[in-house]
């Protein structure tokens, strides 16, 4: 690789150009950027006017996938797209070099502070960062993990085309967006949130018969299996679970909305403020479930497989009169089976062993 020492390496930016008709970019070319508000970033230029002959220039600068930079942002810009550094970065004695001629009085703007992926050096997750690829050209993009600690690359296209950091020689950050300070904001949010659950309280009212969310759902069983005998803990669960789970600094009864941010999204429940009104609720919120789980009409043919699915067939050969069983067979496979205490019909794809 390169023998020139990134760490020591500054680059001049000597080419900059004012935003002029006849001074633009050139159609899609990538470019460093200097902001009205004294910061640094970068992207591809896109005009309005592209092939028509107008006055006024029009367009924006694309960073990303809805990211992009207004044309009433920027200053000026300099070409990331029209330079080699190779034979530059092959010297080990190089640690400066200009791109253009370097003048006095052009307001030059020099970059430093290049760190390598390669040396376990990484950009904070959303980090805009001006980029050195292993092939010697320049560009610039979006960090982004794939794969954390694992994989990640520098996204700056639209489509999320991206520098995977195995291209990449060294990278340096350019300035804070909005993009990244939201992340960091989120960052800064998990932190709290992971420090407030570090010892959560615990609602004596609330959480009367403990911190194990079965209890509770047995306690509301008991309750459903006077009006619905066949009434079970599983079946309940099928409406969707719910959960004994931190939540900023105290436990809560929530469910599990996902992950947005690299933070657990906890739907809580507040509709109440005792044990026994949440085991109210969980009868309420689970009822149609059991309902719907009554054997007698549910398994009204029998425990055998096969009287369902040749009811279904005649109902399928009405609209669909080519139809035959072996053609109904290719693909699934049904069946009646004990999961988890409860009958239930399941099925499963050919040649797949799990069934759901």
């Amino acid at each position: 690789m390169f023998k020139c020492d990134y760490k020591n390496l500054r680059l001049s930016f000597n080419e900059f150009h004012n935003l002029t008709k006849k001074n633009m970019p050139e159609y899609g070319e990538f470019c460093l950027l200097e902001l009205k508000d004294g910061g640094y970033t970068a992207g591809k230029w896109y005009p309005n006017d592209h092939g028509k002959d107008v006055k006024k220039v029009s367009g924006e600068f694309v960073r990303g996938l809805a990211d992009t930079i207004s044309l009433k942002e920027v200053k000026r810009w300099h070409s990331l797209a029209r330079y080699d550094l190779t034979n530059c970065l092959e010297d080990e004695d190089v640690n400066y070099i200009n791109l253009g001629v370097e003048e006095e009085g052009k307001n030059n703007i020099q970059m430093e502070g290049f760190k390598s992926c390669d040396e376990g050096e990484y950009p904070k997750q959303e980090q805009y960062c001006l980029l050195i690829l292993k092939d010697g050209s320049l560009a610039a993009g979006r960090w982004d993990w794939w794969q954390e600690g694992v994989d990640g690359g520098f996204i700056y296209a639209s489509a999320l085309a991206s520098h995977d950091m195995e291209k990449v020689w060294a990278w340096m950050p350019l300035s804070s967006d909005k993009f990244f300070e939201m992340e960091e904001e989120s960052e800064r949010q998990r932190r709290e949130e992971e420090e407030l659950n570090k010892d959560p309280e615990v609602d004596e009212k609330l959480f009367k018969y403990g911190l194990d969310i079965n209890t509770y759902y047995e306690k509301a069983n008991e309750k459903l299996r006077e009006k619905y005998p066949w009434a079970t803990v599983n079946q309940m669960k099928k409406a969707g679970l719910w959960e004994i789970v931190p939540k900023h600094g105290k436990y809560v009864f929530g469910q599990d909305q996902g992950n947005y941010g690299g933070m657990k999204i906890v739907e809580d429940w507040k509709d109440g403020s005792t044990a026994e009104e949440f085991i109210d609720f969980l009868c309420e919120y689970s009822k149609k479930s059991v309902e719907n789980s009554d054997p007698e009409k549910k398994f009204k043919f029998g425990m055998d497989i096969e009287v369902y699915l040749e009811k279904a067939y005649q109902n399928v050969k009405k609209d669909y009169t080519w139809v035959n069983k072996k053609m109904l067979n290719k693909s699934l496979h049904y069946d009646i089976k004990q999961i988890n205490g409860d009958w239930e019909f399941v099925r499963r794809y050919k040649g797949d062993k799990n069934i759901s």
